[in-house]
Formats: structure tokens, C-alpha cells, sequence
């Protein structure tokens, strides 16, 4: 009912953020009802993993990554169901790299999404293990032919996953953010950090719909320019909503940044100045889509979302 509502609101008017919602609500269900099917409790001892796996990927978050895989593969006409095996991949990565940032050794936080992380409300050994289980089962949907029927597709999405989630993408940009409690990041060094722990993944979901559409890397110009540019913006956001979002909101503990004297966007630009840039690097990425019309509307609407949430 809610999202016949929503769509009533399309048609009413305020076309961008109502397709949003729409888009939004639609793949929040289709990923958690993913979920539910991929982690069924079995009967024996390993149900307190899938107990544990199951409390940090079914309900809440954004589900962004696989709203931009939805978004981008909208320019491409491709196969609904395949999409959402892409972002339900790209979504077990997000969820495992959360559930090994809240350990004690990473970030040490309480509470994700609005509820205990998984290694308070089970044990840091299941925790681990959980987020383990999640990056595993990324590249087991990936390999399957219910992803996509071409082998080679297949093999280009994991290897552009493995990419973006290792040491030369989220990985690598978490071990920089750890080694930025001990140095003063400069500018640079902080962008770089956060196009790997953050827009690496991000760019991927864009990423995975031009090689599902096919699209020769020539052609990709633009796509890595959006990707680029919100993936930045995003972050930017995130240190916004650190110094003056709502905990209740947001759903997490804010402000340790700046107890741990991390150097972040707001930080080294203030706050005026990167809620600015940040306005920028939206209209620079609604810009690189300036040759796929309004089959890029979904992506354009996301640009402005990262920017205007409260979580």
C-alpha cells in the first residue's frame, strides 16, 4: 500500500524524490526478502552464525549500493532479477565490512543502524566469523548463473568486486583510516582515503551495470566521473551529518572523528566550505550523465539524496 501511495505520488508531482522512494522502498524489500531466502537458519550448531548474519543484513540501512546498481542499470535496460543478485552481492560486502568496522580492534561502536552491532548482541568470535560468511557469500552470488547467464560477465563483476573491496579499494582505505588516529592527513591524503574505503564499492555498483549493458570501458567515461564524484560527496555528507547530525537519526554513535583526531572533510575545509563542495561535486556528477536522458533520472535523484539525508 505504501508504495502504490508513492507512486500515486509521481503522478502527483515532485517526480525525482518520489521515484526515489519508490526505487528505494522497492529494493529495500527485494534485498531483505534476499536475505531471509540466502540465510535460513539451519538445525544444527551453526544457527547463532546465521542468527548473527541475519541481525546485520535483514532491516534498516540504506541499501544505496544496490539502489545505484538498480540506477545505473536503468541506462542499460537490464534484467531486473539480475540486478538485484548484484546488489544483494555488493550489499553482503557493505554489510561485512560494518560488522568488522564496529568490532573493539576497528572502530569499537555499540550500535549500527539503530540496534546493538553484532558482536554486542552476540560475541566478537561470531562476529568475526559472521562478516566472513557475508564477503564469502558476495562472490557466491556472483558466480552463479542466476546472476547472469555469460561466464565471463560473471568473472569481470568478481574481479571488479574483488577490486573494490580489497587492499586496492575498501580494505586499503580502512587501513589508512586506522593510521589516520596516529598522522595528520593533509587534504589529499584524505580524499584518496575515502575514494577507496568509499567510493571504491560505490563505484563498483555503477561499474557492474555497464559490464552487465556490455558497455565497452571507452564508454565508461562518464559513468566513472558520477561514480567518482558522489562517492566523494557521499562521504562528505557523512563527516557533515558526524559533526551536526541526530544520533537517534543517524543510528550510531557521532563524533568520534574528532575524539580520535582523525582529519575528515569538515575538518580540514569547515563546515560551510565542504557542506559547498559538496553541492559541487553533485552537479559534476548529474553532469557526467548529460548523454543517457531521462533514463539516468533515478541516478540524478540519488546525487541529491546523498546530500540532503539525515542518516
Amino acid at each position: 500500500m505504501l508504495i502504490e501511495q508513492e507512486r500515486a505520488g509521481v503522478e502527483a508531482g515532485n517526480i525525482s524524490s518520489a521515484m526515489l522512494r519508490v526505487a528505494a522502498q522497492e529494493m529495500a524489500h527485494d534485498i531483505d526478502h534476499a536475505f531471509d531466502l540466502l540465510l535460513e537458519q539451519p538445525d544444527d550448531p551453526r544457527r547463532r552464525l546465521y542468527d548473527a548474519m541475519r541481525h546485520a543484513s535483514i532491516g534498516g540501512g540504506k541499501r544505496l549500493r544496490p539502489l545505484l546498481v538498480k540506477a545505473a542499470g536503468d541506462l542499460f535496460s537490464l534484467d531486473h532479477a539480475q540486478v538485484v543478485r548484484v546488489g544483494l552481492a555488493v550489499e553482503c560486502i557493505h554489510v561485512y565490512s560494518l560488522v568488522h568496522d564496529d568490532l573493539p580492534a576497528m572502530d569499537d561502536d555499540d550500535l549500527r543502524r539503530g540496534k546493538p552491532t553484532v558482536h554486542k548482541a552476540f560475541d566478537e568470535a561470531t562476529a568475526i566469523l559472521a562478516g566472513d560468511c557475508l564477503h564469502d557469500l558476495a562472490f557466491e552470488i556472483l558466480v552463479s548463473e542466476e546472476t547472469h547467464p555469460d561466464p565471463f560477465i560473471r568473472c569481470e563483476l568478481i574481479k571488479a568486486l574483488a577490486l573494490a573491496s580489497g587492499p586496492a579499494g575498501m580494505a586499503g582505505g580502512q587501513m589508512m583510516d586506522l593510521e589516520a588516529e596516529n598522522a595528520q592527513f593533509d587534504l589529499p591524503t584524505v580524499t584518496r582515503l575515502q575514494q577507496l574505503k568509499t567510493g571504491a564499492i560505490i563505484g563498483f555498483c555503477i561499474e557492474a551495470a555497464a559490464i552487465m549493458g556490455h558497455v565497452p570501458l571507452e564508454a565508461r567515461t562518464g559513468l566513472h566521473g558520477y561514480a567518482r564524484d558522489i562517492g566523494l560527496a557521499f562521504q562528505i555528507a557523512d563527516d557533515l551529518l558526524d559533526v551536526e547530525g541526530d544520533e537517534a537519526a543517524v543510528g550510531k554513535a557521532l563524533g568520534k572523528d574528532s575524539v580520535a583526531g582523525k582529519q575528515t572533510f569538515v575538518s580540514l575545509l569547515g563546515v560551510e566550505r565542504a557542506r559547498q563542495q559538496a553541492q559541487v561535486l553533485v552537479e559534476q556528477a548529474k553532469a557526467h550523465l548529460h548523454d543517457h536522458g531521462e533514463r539516468a533520472e533515478l541516478l540524478r535523484a540519488i546525487a541529491d539524496y546523498i546530500i540532503e539525508r539525515d542518516r
